[in-house]
């Protein structure tokens, strides 16, 4: 519970300034992907409006992802900033029965105990489908790609799926 109020603490004090340093992407020092834990995720973005709830949604989501991935015992800080992101129309979805929700954003892992060195950087971009009429209509968009992110940067960074094969996992 204190990790989750930390994220969510940092998490909506992000705003508008990019909290990655940019950079070419860059892999984990090797070794720290098994001995990793994510202790909280900071979200920024240019077009973030404070009365959306999308940078709680995601900064839940990946967290969610990430403790399923990073279960180490040395505590990093994953700092995410959105460069992009579309979400299906609901009406959209209803009429066609199909569509696509986007995210594209640069995660960097960071070392809070040495004064936020640079661990890995991963440039990321997910597609994921909205999930047919029903669930494009009713479903959490936001939740929807906040987590295929999470997934693809456990893949990225660790080498794992977060989730065990099946169809309550969308990733292969």
């Amino acid at each position: 519970m204190k990790r989750l109020f930390a994220a969510l603490t940092l998490s909506a004090s992000a705003a508008c300034a990019p909290v990655v340093q940019g950079g070419p992407p860059l892999d984990l020092p090797p070794g720290l992907a098994e001995t990793a834990r994510v202790s909280s995720v900071v979200l920024s973005s240019e077009w973030l409006d404070a009365k959306d709830d999308f940078a709680e949604t995601f900064s839940e989501e990946v967290m969610e992802e990430l403790d399923m991935c990073a279960y180490g015992t040395y505590p990093v800080q994953v700092r995410v900033h959105v460069e992009d992101l579309e979400r299906a129309g609901r009406l959209a979805v209803l009429l066609r029965g199909d569509g696509e929700h986007r995210l594209r954003a640069v995660a960097e892992l960071v070392d809070p105990a040495r004064q936020g060195q640079i661990l890995g950087r991963y440039p990321i971009e997910v597609s994921v489908g909205a999930g047919g009429r029903i669930a494009g209509l009713a479903g959490d968009r936001q939740m929807i790609v906040s987590e295929a992110f999470g997934r693809a940067l456990c893949d990225a960074a660790f080498a794992r799926n977060p989730r065990r094969p099946g169809p309550h996992n969308a990733t292969v």
